[in-house]
């Protein structure tokens, strides 16, 4: 993830956990290659690479998407005996691993060992002529897992970001939806947060882990007063490494008189910690959403009284903290469906996506920032309360 105030890290620190950028996301999936479409048509992605039999994979297909400084990695095994066969019986499609770009993937990894953390794949290198990649993997929340990553040679990661190859086997692809996805752009820019569900009475556990381990600090803390509605409820601390590079919010159920998204989400994934959702950056929020819903994207609706009340509250905490009021058109934010919220530091716009497959364990968040830092708090009840129609007609509330 980058910001405008947080730009990938590229001097050499010290610290072999100082953490450069993300990677790459990595997805197990189903079927690769139509997921890597659905990507591809809906949010604009382009499908940049491949790994699979025909260039030498034989246990599983990877799809390399790309959009801005965002990559996902799309897994499918070929084989029964495949760790990604197992996981998708559980759990169905979703997130696997979230990879962290570092100088020393084996120093990386030695240090989060010596610091609690549990191995989740040993240190490998993978290499041919053109260079290597280093990666090694420790275990967090279910079944997601963190992996380091060092690069070197035409893998290095300034090679990478500007639309280098990935790792070895990898080829590059051109389909047809690339040339179309350059002309018609989403404007994806990045990952700015990614959000993690965990069972009851474990957030802070995983709190204090990402403090022990990673070195994260809490950057932002919720508790049920500030996200519930009269039915629900759930608490979340937001995590952030060092340099505030990297967020990760951690979301635990609260009780409340029915279920919450977070029980929802765990009860259909196995009981299982995971992440919940990617949040994906744009400078342009009308522009994403509206070529995005014209793509097909099913967004959450947002009630028609919510849009009677937000510009008061939002342009008053503004510009009472010295701030000009929300400069996008009001009556065109409002056509989209997109929600705003505002601090002392500034505003954000926010939407969110319905879930992205049958199971209710995955969606997508798309996020303007406009100053602010926060995470939409004074939008968490028409949120909340738009789930949960969603949950209802699910049957699940």
């Amino acid at each position: 993830m980058t910001t405008a105030q947080t730009q990938p890290t590229s001097a050499v620190s010290t610290d072999p956990l100082a953490l450069i950028d993300v990677d790459h996301v990595r997805f197990y999936v189903g079927n690769a290659k139509q997921a890597a479409y659905f990507y591809a048509h809906t949010f604009g992605f382009r499908i940049d690479q491949i790994a699979d039999l025909t260039t030498g994979s034989r246990d599983e297909a990877d799809y390399l998407l790309t959009q801005g400084n965002i990559r996902m990695l799309l897994t499918t095994p070929l084989t029964k005996d495949h760790p990604a066969a197992e996981e998708l019986k559980r759990y169905g499609d979703g997130v696997k691993e979230v990879a962290l770009t570092v100088n020393d993937a084996q120093a990386a990894y030695d240090q989060a060992i010596a610091n609690g953390a549990e191995c989740a794949q040993a240190p490998r290198t993978l290499e041919d002529e053109r260079g290597t990649v280093t990666v090694a993997s420790i275990k967090i929340y279910g079944r997601v897992i963190h992996t380091f990553v060092s690069r070197t040679g035409e893998y290095a990661y300034d090679k990478l970001r500007a639309g280098g190859m990935f790792m070895p086997t990898f080829q590059k692809i051109d389909s047809p939806l690339n040339k179309y996805n350059e002309e018609n752009p989403c404007g994806l820019m990045y990952c700015d947060h990614f959000v993690g569900n965990v069972e009851d009475g474990k957030m802070n556990h995983w709190v204090k882990w990402y403090e022990d381990v990673m070195g994260f600090k809490m950057f932002k803390h919720f508790d049920d007063a500030d996200i519930s509605t009269e039915y629900s409820a759930l608490m979340s601390k937001v995590m952030a490494s060092g340099n505030n590079l990297i967020k990760m919010p951690i979301n635990e159920p609260a009780e409340g008189l029915k279920k919450s998204q977070i029980q929802e989400y765990l009860e259909w994934h196995d009981m299982t910690p995971g992440v919940q959702h990617l949040a994906f950056r744009t400078d342009d929020e009308l522009k994403t959403v509206a070529e995005l819903r014209r793509r097909g994207v099913d967004f959450l609706n947002m009630p028609d009284t919510y849009y009677e009340l937000v510009w008061d509250r939002v342009n008053k905490m503004l510009t009472d903290h010295g701030h000009e009021a929300v400069k996008e058109d009001h009556q065109r934010v409002r056509d989209l469906g997109i929600l705003v919220d505002a601090d002392d530091e500034g505003y954000l716009l926010q939407l969110f996506t319905k879930p992205l497959q049958d199971r209710p364990t995955f969606f997508i968040e798309i996020i303007c920032r406009r100053g602010s830092q926060s995470f939409g708090k004074g939008n968490f009840k028409a949120l909340f309360e738009s789930l949960e129609l969603e949950q209802e007609r699910r049957g699940n509330l």
